[in-house]
């Protein structure tokens, strides 16, 4: 955690590259999807890139400013080339040094479509199967569902259909429990139907990285440095959070608390590093966006086959069901985001938020040979989204269709809703008098949540949880019921809710923390 910093708005400055210096690697072999566009889409605006490239600068700052998110960074990909790249902004608020093309930012979410990038090369190579059961590889996985165990694909765990609950694990990760353990224990969630049902959990697309990692024979880590990241010359992107910590030139996380952005807090992605762990810069993902939309070349090996990638960038299910018969739905691939465009071009994206400070987001159309990055360094709000939207209208239909901003920031501001049952709640004018304090204090047992432990310290009551001895304070409510204030990633400022005390004659047996328990398994007993 860092110390807190006043907020002041800093100057906007953009440092512009238009193309990259070659790395001095042996190029990689490209291949190319969909070059040709479907035969009712709409002709691309008349020089609509050309218009989108030259008033970008004008687009960041001006989303930049209305937002408040401290500092961004952009790249366009065209032909091949990175026709544009440019900083814009800080890296941290209260701090003169400029967002560059090559600062390094936190991906989050963003880390999904590179790890189906990395998926494909295996099965390019034929390491893997998109269609190989996960357990193949991971022999002692083991989900609730017998049938799912065995079944259940590296593509399902890639495509959110496993039944795995939506964000199932996060928070365990929020506890301080590392992968391993997280994975292990999802065995004790029950699972919605199999294949049928759509739920976005980054701990159910790390099983599906962790296999292939298996059957590589290397940590994930690693494999992703091997076969994508070197290969690219992708020379300041990581999987490791030690490694963005290392960087001299890398964007602070600022998380929207208060009303404005500040740096407050680390995060520590590692745990889920396949589905939220990259770290990179625009330039290292302008060269990653080329190998998905440029053509093979000759006398070169392919990095990937359009055989092996295809299948991540094609619905494979349902994320965005139509509301209405004049509605166009949405799907998600192995990864990525498909969906067709008001103009008719298939277009694959993907965003990335940290609420404690990062929003990113990446769109490309290969119909268009087009594709856009945007990194933040503040919470989600619907800024790096909008300026991608914005490029993408502009190339392809001269100008904006709608103020994306007001859009997206509209869509985004329920992510900071508190949770908890006693969010709102008055607290009782008579509350009933809770037991002794020592009455509550012993060691209590859970097998998802793993142990807890209540202490009485000077007459208050405090609960220690998971595998860092994480300490919440209880404020007494009413009777048996206390009230914990959670603040964490997955709990915005602001949450509160209750830890009510089953006892049995005189004698406190167990307790139910209600913001845990969405899936009936936060209670623990002695």
């Amino acid at each position: 955690m860092s110390v807190p910093l006043l907020f002041r708005r800093m100057p906007t400055v953009a440092v512009f590259c238009i193309s990259v210096a070659g790395t001095g690697l042996a190029q990689p072999a490209y291949i190319q999807l969909g070059a040709t566009p479907p035969e009712d889409a709409a002709r691309l605006a008349p020089g609509g890139l050309e218009r989108a490239l030259e008033t970008l600068p004008e687009i960041a700052t001006g989303i930049l400013r209305r937002s408040g998110v401290p500092g961004a960074a952009v790249a366009v990909v065209h032909g091949g080339q990175t026709v544009f790249s440019a900083g814009f902004g800080v890296r941290e608020v209260g701090k003169g040094a400029a967002v560059e093309p090559g600062t390094v930012f936190q991906v989050a979410s963003l880390s999904k479509p590179i790890t189906a990038t990395i998926v494909a090369s295996q099965v390019a190579a034929g390491v893997v199967s998109w269609d190989d059961p996960a357990v193949q590889y991971l022999s002692g996985l083991r989900l609730s569902d017998p049938y799912v165990t065995a079944h259940a694909t590296i593509g399902d765990f890639l495509a959110h259909r496993t039944g795995l609950p939506e964000a199932i694990g996060d928070e365990l990760e929020d506890l301080g429990y590392g992968r391993s353990d997280i994975i292990e224990r999802l065995r004790l969630v029950p699972l919605d139907p199999f294949r049928r049902s759509y739920h976005y959990a980054n701990f159910g697309f790390t099983i599906g990285a962790e296999a292939v990692a298996a059957a590589s024979g290397e940590g994930w880590e690693e494999l992703a440095e091997r076969v994508l990241y070197r290969p690219l010359g992708m020379r300041w992107t990581s999987s490791r959070h030690a490694d963005f910590l290392a960087r001299d030139n890398r964007a602070v996380l600022h998380v929207l608390e208060d009303g404005r952005f500040q740096p407050l807090y680390d995060r520590n992605p590692d745990a889920q590093s396949p589905a939220g762990g990259v770290s990179s810069n625009v330039l290292d993902l302008a060269e990653w966006m080329k190998l998905l939309l440029r053509r093979d070349r000759r006398g070169q090996r392919p990095l990937l086959t359009e055989q092996a990638l295809r299948p991540a960038l094609q619905p494979q299910a349902a994320n965005a069901p139509p509301q209405s018969l004049a509605s166009r739905p949405g799907f998600y691939g192995y990864g990525f985001n498909v969906g067709v465009r008001a103009g008719g071009r298939t277009a694959m994206s993907h965003s990335g938020a940290f609420l404690v400070g990062a929003g990113t987001s990446f769109q490309m159309i290969p119909s268009a040979d087009l594709g856009v990055v945007v990194l933040t360094n503040g919470g989600p709000v619907g800024a790096a989204e909008a300026i991608t939207a914005t490029v993408v209208d502009m190339v392809e239909f001269g100008a904006p269709t709608r103020d994306w901003f007001g859009t997206y920031n509209g869509l985004m501001k329920g992510m900071y809703a508190p949770v908890g049952d006693l969010v709102g709640a008055a607290p009782p004018a008579s509350p009933q008098p809770a037991l002794p304090a020592e009455a509550y204090v012993g060691r209590y047992e859970n097998a998802y949540f793993g142990q807890a432990e209540i202490v009485a310290e000077q007459g208050d009551v405090t609960l220690i949880l998971g595998p860092r001895g994480l300490r919440f304070p209880l404020s007494h409510w009413d009777a048996n019921v206390f009230s914990l204030a959670a603040n964490s990633e997955n709990a915005p400022k602001g949450s509160l809710s209750s830890v009510r005390f089953d006892q049995e004659e005189e004698r406190v047996t167990a307790f139910t923390i209600d913001f845990l328990n969405d899936q009936g398994m936060g209670s623990w007993r002695r």
